[in-house]
């Protein structure tokens, strides 16, 4: 569980995203981006003190996990609600059989695991509470390996220094997803400290069960410190790169080239 510092601090963050959300609607990952140089002054001002702020209380602050009596009746399916693209939809037709995650980049054992195999891996399983950018939150259960495990296996080579996740849906263009701006597959990553977090899981399962394709079946990013656009649906592949200059418009992630900030911490 966090400390009562890092609590605080967790509300802090909230408390500020949501004056900044309640101006006018200003901000929504998933329904289009307001351009206003001064909010993007104000996100990335927040974005730095919250990245100072959970680094002070430690690499492993937990995020608090909760009960089974706490999960949420119903978790909102968010983004992409399937991708379309022929690649996934043969995929899902064979219920993913076919399915590898690839492990490249920065590493000395590329891998492609199939989902038996991530499986069979050591597996976590953890409740906790998903931050919509859009000022919503939902309780959910997670369970799947620590992505730190997968790291470790695969091996990092001495200039790694971020993962990037690339993702099976693309939002082709559509209007209140950034319009023709976004013609390419949606993208995510971290940093080395969060992706060995206890807490960065690739889950397979939600609430008990494989995920549904409108949770990103069949594999998605849960990194519960940090908001909701960063936990990537439909993972098809990591990175382990030196720098993210070569994916998108090199900020990070898919909305982060929209504006949005890269280390979204809570």
């Amino acid at each position: 569980m966090m400390t009562g510092l890092s609590n605080r601090l967790s509300r802090r963050r909230l408390f500020s995203l949501g004056g900044i959300a309640a101006g006018g609607g200003l901000l929504s990952a998933c329904d289009g981006l307001a351009r206003s140089d001064s909010l993007g002054g104000i996100i990335k001002s927040a974005e730095a003190a919250t990245m100072r702020w959970q680094r002070a209380i430690g690499r492993d602050a937990l995020a608090p996990e909760y009960t089974l009596a706490d999960l949420s009746p119903d978790f909102k399916v968010n983004g992409t609600h399937e991708p379309v693209e022929a690649e996934y939809q043969g995929m899902k037709r064979g219920g993913f059989a076919d399915w590898r995650l690839e492990v490249g980049g920065l590493v000395t054992n590329p891998m492609r695991l199939a989902l038996p195999q991530l499986k069979a891996l050591p597996q976590r399983t953890q409740i906790t509470k998903h931050d919509c950018v859009e000022g919503w939150t939902a309780i959910g259960q997670w369970t799947g390996p620590q992505l730190g495990l997968i790291l470790k296996a695969a091996g990092l080579k001495p200039n790694a220094r971020y993962v990037v996740f690339r993702c099976a849906d693309n939002y082709g263009g559509e209007a209140s997803k950034g319009g023709a701006q976004s013609t390419s597959l949606y993208y995510e990553s971290l940093d080395l400290i969060d992706a060995f977090h206890p807490q960065t899981i690739l889950a397979h399962s939600m609430n008990g069960a494989p995920l549904s394709v409108g949770h990103g079946a069949p594999l998605r990013l849960r990194v519960e410190r940090q908001l909701g656009y960063k936990q990537a649906k439909y993972v098809m592949g990591l990175d382990v790169v030196e720098s993210l200059a070569g994916y998108g418009q090199g900020n990070g992630g898919y909305w982060e080239d929209r504006g949005y900030e890269w280390y979204a911490g809570i």
